[in-house]
């Protein structure tokens, strides 16, 4: 149950493209886990691209644009705002402040927002107070520490927290596990024989690991990696870690 950090039993879920658009059974297993511990999800509609792209790529009016969007339609609410992306999550708790800055009409609304999403993992462990949940599965898992949540918004012991005390996975070392894995958006089109040499070396130390499944707490990062191990035939499954740790849906139990 929520402790005394949340004042609502409502939370909003910014889903993220990836998500909505290809891995859309991670929105609905963070949905499950969050109903699951008695909270009501909002799922603001209107939702589109957070800009980071755009703000990667130097098109700052552009990104303030997408900015400006996201504020408004996740201020009709008060509630939190999980978001199951570091990447996402660091866009909007330090971009967005940033880029609207010197805008009157938006810049106090834009560090409210800030000051109140979260990565789905940290709102788990910081602000619910969840030490541990059912999981999905068994087997030895190796966690990926994605890079903006590890470095931009200091996730890293919360997502282990969770995997360690996960009925059926056993969390298993992974070398190098806050070593960029290549990905980086537009670093892999542009710079993509760099982008590959760095997949290649994540892609031995998971190997090396002795895990059955690679999560993560970014589908960004699990989809370049998949498509590296799926071209080396590996064994490797890759989940992200909202998938790992919902329970069976009630069909299964029946």
């Amino acid at each position: 149950m929520p402790d005394k950090k949340l004042k609502t039993q409502k939370v909003q879920l910014f889903v993220t493209c990836l998500v909505d658009h290809i891995f859309p059974d991670v929105g609905f297993a963070a949905v499950d886990i969050l109903e699951s511990l008695g909270l009501t999800v909002e799922f603001p509609q209107g939702q589109t691209c957070c800009g980071q792209p755009a703000f990667n790529g130097g098109f700052r009016d552009e990104a303030r644009a997408m900015a400006r969007h996201t504020v408004d339609l996740l201020s009709r609410s008060d509630a939190p705002i999980v978001v199951p992306s570091g990447s996402c999550a660091d866009m909007i708790v330090h971009h967005f402040p940033e880029l609207l800055a010197d805008d009157p009409g938006y810049a106090a609304r834009a560090a409210d927002v800030a000051a109140r999403t979260y990565e789905f993992s940290q709102f788990l462990v910081d602000i619910l107070g969840v030490t541990g949940l059912p999981g999905r599965g068994s087997g030895r898992v190796a966690y990926h520490a994605s890079c903006h949540g590890l470095r931009g918004l200091g996730v890293y012991r919360q997502p282990r927290q969770l995997l360690e005390n996960a009925d059926g996975l056993e969390l298993v070392d992974l070398p190098e596990a806050d070593v960029c894995c290549g990905f980086g958006g537009l670093f892999a089109v542009k710079m993509d024989d760099i982008s590959g040499a760095m997949l290649q070396r994540k892609l031995d130390c998971i190997e090396a690991s002795g895990a059955d499944v690679v999560t993560a707490t970014d589908v960004s990062c699990l989809m370049h990696i998949a498509g590296g191990l799926r071209r080396r035939n590996s064994r490797v499954q890759v989940k992200h870690i909202a998938e790992l740790l919902r329970g069976e849906p009630p069909e299964a139990e029946q």
